[in-house]
């Protein structure tokens, strides 16, 4: 057994969020957000979140987005630059991304470039 062994990792939407921007909401602006933030309304900006995101079924984002996992319900119109990212089936993405792991779901709809790199060690 080991002193120093590695954690389990604990999903993205289990997470606990500190930026959440609720349905009917409008952001015009750059969003900065530290820890996990979820979208459930609309951000007309570029969005940097330092650990993950959730982007809500109604939510949208006209911008580019920087995170390190993500989870799309939603509509990004924008490029997009993650480690992790899983487009769910009402998910549709147009913009070019940048990633590690790619999931898209039965009914998910990317338009747009893939660049895919091999994980750090």
């Amino acid at each position: 057994m080991a002193i120093f062994g590695k954690k389990d990792k604990i999903a993205l939407d289990q997470q606990a969020i500190s930026t959440w921007i609720s349905d009917g909401s409008i952001f015009d602006g750059s969003l900065k957000a530290p820890a996990f933030a979820r979208i459930d309304g609309q951000i007309n900006g570029d969005v940097t979140v330092d650990e993950g995101l959730i982007l809500g079924e109604k939510g949208m984002v006209t911008g580019n987005v920087i995170t390190k996992e993500m989870v799309v319900y939603g509509i990004v119109k924008g490029d997009i630059e993650t480690g992790s990212l899983e487009i769910k089936a009402s998910g549709k993405i147009t913009g070019d991304i940048k990633t590690q792991t790619l999931i898209v779901e039965t009914g998910g709809v990317y338009n747009g470039r893939l660049a895919m790199q091999q994980p750090a060690e």
